[in-house]
């Protein structure tokens, strides 16, 4: 088993947080202690994540994706994470937030066990789906139910709005983790954005805690409900993008 300095762990969590203004209940840093070293000794076998070490971990994996805790609102939300891999940022918006309704999604089985026996491990309650977007989005249980959809998949904004944008519902929020970079992506992203039955995004950059790096939060409303037609088969959404 890696040894793990978790004193060091839960103090980069804890005053991260506390940069970011995100209150933690007592008992979350023990959460994501548990999380590290499931990752540390079991996600190297699933190829799930190139960044390693407390220090990167903690920073640009926990504290990344609670950051989207800010940007709308967590509490007794239903949400999906779209391409979830190894649980960012899903599970640790779960463990900040224990109130979410989480949904896990992600196309690859080995990726969808892993999630699964993490919640186990965390004592988590989280639905996990191994599916690929564009079929799950067409079931009648995840079309439209979800008031906030999660996605850091590494893919342009048009396309991840298609896939991530039919979950939810009338009102609610599409949030993608992007970089400050990501101007084009946003500029050629408005005609899926109106397509696909959701509002302008709202850009929120915030910087991790310890790093010097920002990352931005597009924050996407849905105003609409999103026609059948969408979303398209994979191979055409890559063929003929919005």
């Amino acid at each position: 088993m890696t040894e793990i300095n978790y004193g060091k762990l839960a103090g980069i969590v804890a005053r991260g947080a506390e940069e970011l203004r995100i209150a933690l209940d007592p008992g979350v840093c023990a959460a994501f202690e548990t999380y590290y070293a499931f990752l540390e000794n079991r996600g190297h076998s699933v190829n799930l994540t190139a960044i390693t070490g407390v220090d990167d971990v903690s920073r640009l994996h926990f504290l990344d994706s609670i950051a989207l805790l800010k940007f709308a609102r967590f509490d007794n939300a239903r949400v999906i994470d779209i391409g979830s891999g190894a649980g960012f940022p899903g599970i640790p918006l779960k463990i900040a937030e224990p109130s979410i309704g989480l949904t896990l999604l992600d196309a690859a089985g080995k990726r969808v066990g892993f999630t699964a026996e993490l919640c186990e491990a965390l004592c988590l309650e989280a639905e996990c789906v191994h599916s690929r977007a564009e079929d799950a989005a067409r079931r009648p249980e995840l079309r439209g139910k979800f008031d906030i959809s999660v996605s850091r998949a590494v893919a342009r904004l048009n396309v991840l709005c298609e896939l991530c944008l039919p979950f939810v519902r009338t009102g609610g929020v599409f949030i993608a983790m992007k970089g400050v970079d990501s101007a084009d992506e946003l500029a050629g992203a408005q005609g899926a954005i109106e397509a696909l039955g959701a509002l302008a995004p709202e850009c929120f950059d915030y910087m991790l805690p310890g790093t010097g790096i920002t990352h931005r939060a597009v924050v996407i409303r849905k105003s609409s409900d999103t026609p059948d037609k969408f979303p398209r088969r994979f191979a055409k959404i890559q063929k003929a993008p919005l």
